[in-house]
């Protein structure tokens, strides 16, 4: 019996060891089965806004303008809110332009220049804080298409301002935005299904998206539609320029007049030449910083070239030596001078247009040089008058010419397409065919093609190598081809830059040239018509041989 009752209590020890490890294996699992299901429940948890946008101090407002959240801060007085003015010319509207020597705000429209004195109260159009300039947000909206919206806790503005081409998609079911990509992220903000939201980058699960009232985050890709491209309908209406354009392609070329003498020299410089019917007379240039002006222009000259059938566009430069264009053109007195001067000269004599040859600027003269074309295209337009501006092929250090901006506002921007090489440089061509054509397309996608007039040039440079020292000379086509023929130089055709190349040996330097002549000429004429572009221009009137205009004329003529 004794032996029995061991065996019943053994088993029963064992059944309930094995009972305890049942039910801690059942245990486990169901931790293990929480724990996975609880990676798979979204977080609720809200992110604190103030941690998101970061808290202004008194008075400031958080800026979000599109999908970024600014480091500058609106400033908040009464019922007014201000924004720098900084921010507004860079994302907004460049045209906001301070006038610091008098302390104002100038705003170039089509037809006007406005101008809105700043205070230092914080009650009107512009607001001087601690040497901050802002900008009444009503005076921004004036001019600029936006739409924006208010919150506090923190205190924000939300700034939408494009509203073309923007990538969207639309939400397919309620869901959150939330701070990260993952779904223990916080949440920023709920969506409903058929909002709007604006898609910005897309991960494997997630994609990145900015509400329009100024949350930017992350939805998972199921709940989104695919992404497509839409403009929005806006009501805003703005004043737009209009353009003074020829009806034919303009042939243009620049005469360098150097003193009023030379003015009398119409009829030679001109006698053999046909097809054109612009020329630009390189007569006024800057002869100090507040804008005053020297001046070789001739009536007697507007005369002769109008019973010619040609438009005169003057000329005015910024090659005086030892002037600062940037002084000159940051100061509204001396601008307006230059203007004032240039317009009452054309009433005057009967020029047609102005053509603006501003060369070598620096980056800090390109917001006033813009502003300069902005105030001079209101008086040319008031007085019928053609306004051009002259402009070296695009290159990165030439990016703050904003060739964008001056397709805007004046009628017709002209391609300098030559020096590819110059004194200095390395030996080679002035203009090869590639690289004229790359500045083209370049120069095209920022200005219109209508309005974009491409510049040649009527010269090239004979490079002597002596020793490893390079030099050069700039000469016209007459004489290039009379160095060939003294110096017995057969020339070859290059297919790859579209032009005759010639070198030769002489008193123990080398010599080489690159031919600008008909047929180098005529294939950048043919730009003109693949590109569809306004007209072509030349530098410079009597460097050219005699056959050359008719060489553009034929290759002009199937533009049209």
């Amino acid at each position: 019996m004794k032996k029995s009752n061991d065996i019943q209590s053994r088993r029963k020890q064992l059944k309930l060891r094995i009972t305890i490890v049942i039910l801690i294996f059942l245990l486990a699992a169901i931790g293990l089965g929480v724990h996975v299901v609880q990676n798979y429940i979204p977080s609720r948890e809200h992110m604190s806004l103030t941690e998101y946008y970061g808290q202004p101090s008194d008075g400031e407002m958080v800026v979000v303008l599109g999908t970024d959240i600014m480091e500058e801060r609106a400033l908040k007085s009464v019922d007014q809110i201000y924004l720098p003015q900084t921010m507004v010319s860079t994302y907004l509207n460049q045209r906001y332009y301070w006038d610091s020597a008098n302390q104002q705000i100038l705003y170039a429209t089509p037809s006007a220049l406005e101008n809105y004195p700043a205070s230092e109260s914080g009650d009107g159009d512009v607001w001087l804080k601690d040497g901050t300039v802002y900008l009444n947000l009503a005076l921004v909206q004036k001019y600029t298409d936006l739409d924006t919206y208010t919150y506090e806790d923190p205190s924000r503005i939300v700034i939408q301002h494009e509203f073309t081409g923007i990538n969207t998609a639309t939400v397919q079911k309620d869901t959150s935005v939330r701070y990260r990509g993952g779904i223990k992220s916080p949440i920023l903000t709920d969506v409903s299904k058929g909002d709007t939201l604006i898609y910005m980058q897309a991960l494997e699960d997630w994609v990145q998206v900015s509400t329009l009232d100024g949350y930017i985050g992350y939805v998972q890709k199921k709940v989104l539609s695919d992404m497509e491209t839409t403009d929005f309908e806006r009501s805003f209406e703005k004043e737009d320029y209009t353009y003074l354009t020829m009806d034919d392609k303009v042939n243009m070329t620049w005469h360098q007049i150097t003193n009023t003498d030379a003015n009398a020299y119409f009829a030679d410089m001109t006698a053999n030449v046909s097809g054109l019917n612009v020329i630009s007379p390189t007569w006024f240039y800057i002869q100090d910083t507040s804008g005053n002006l020297g001046d070789l222009s001739s009536a007697d000259y507007v005369t002769q070239a109008h019973q010619k059938g040609y438009k005169v566009w003057g000329l005015v430069d910024n090659f005086t030596a030892d002037v600062s264009t940037t002084e000159t053109l940051s100061q509204l007195a001396s601008r307006q001078n230059i203007i004032k001067h240039l317009v009452q000269t054309a009433a005057n004599i009967g020029m047609d247009g102005i053509n603006v040859d501003f060369e070598s600027l620096s980056e800090d003269a390109g917001p006033h040089f813009l502003e300069f074309l902005r105030e001079l295209s209101i008086e040319c337009h008031k007085n019928n008058l053609v306004l051009s501006v002259d402009n070296p092929v695009p290159e990165d250090f030439t990016s703050h010419y904003d060739r964008r901006e001056q397709g805007l506002v004046v009628d017709y921007v002209v391609i300098m397409g030559y020096d590819e090489h110059y004194v200095g440089s390395d030996a080679g061509s002035v203009a090869s065919l590639p690289w004229v054509e790359q500045g083209v397309e370049d120069t095209l996608a920022e200005v219109p093609a209508q309005r974009t007039i491409l510049a040649i040039p009527f010269y090239t440079r004979l490079w002597k190598t002596t020793g490893g020292a390079v030099t050069s000379e700039a000469i016209g086509m007459t004489e290039a081809q009379n160095v060939l023929t003294e110096n017995k130089v057969e020339t070859v055709w290059d297919g790859s830059i579209s032009q005759n190349y010639g070198e030769y040996e002489k008193d123990g330097s080398t010599y080489q040239i690159w031919m600008e002549d008909a047929q180098s000429i005529a294939e950048k004429v043919k730009l003109i018509p693949k590109y569809d572009l306004a007209g072509v221009a030349q530098w410079r009137l009597g460097f050219e041989s005699n056959d050359i205009w008719s060489t553009i004329s034929e290759n002009l003529q199937s533009a049209s």
